[in-house]
């Protein structure tokens, strides 16, 4: 049994202030700002597990099987791609996910144990296993300004 660990990122920018589409971040809904411009619901934490995924796999899962979800059947949910992303994990068993969000807003980090929770159910690990860290980036880059969220994900697994 050999242990590995797969890299993955993902970021996008707010729509404008006033708009409907829901802000999904880790699985949970921010009500105080506004979606992401995204074709899906754009939710960068679950989209930087199935990138980190990707990068042990070698299956495109954003870009490839996400796409034909979107675009051909209409489904924007990005729990279905994680899910998905999941079963292309064949015989690896995932120990931990690491997960760091830089954004100025929303505030995250009131939702930590909301987005652990969600993580771990759809990744189907326990709480503990998921590890999520927050920084605003003290202004640094448009994440830290308030323009969009980035996440980072390191996947740790074996087998």
């Amino acid at each position: 049994m050999s242990a590995r660990c797969g890299l993955g990122q993902d970021s996008h920018r707010f729509l404008p202030d006033g708009t409907s589409k829901p802000c999904m971040i880790g699985g949970v809904i921010f009500d105080d700002v506004p979606g992401f411009q995204a074709n899906s619901d754009g939710d960068v934490v679950y989209h930087a597990i199935c990138n980190a995924i990707t990068s042990l796999t070698g299956v495109l899962v954003l870009g490839g099987i996400a796409d034909e979800l979107c675009l051909k059947k209409g489904i924007t949910d990005s729990e279905v791609y994680l899910a998905k992303a999941m079963e292309a994990l064949k015989g690896m068993q995932v120990t931990h996910v690491a997960l760091a969000i830089e954004a100025k807003r929303p505030k995250v980090l009131p939702y930590i144990p909301k987005m652990r929770e969600s993580i771990a159910r759809v990744m189907h690990i326990q709480v503990g296993q998921v590890g999520i860290t927050a920084t605003t980036g003290e202004g640094l880059t448009d994440f830290g300004c308030g323009d969009g969220v980035q996440c980072l994900a390191i996947l740790s697994v074996i087998g």
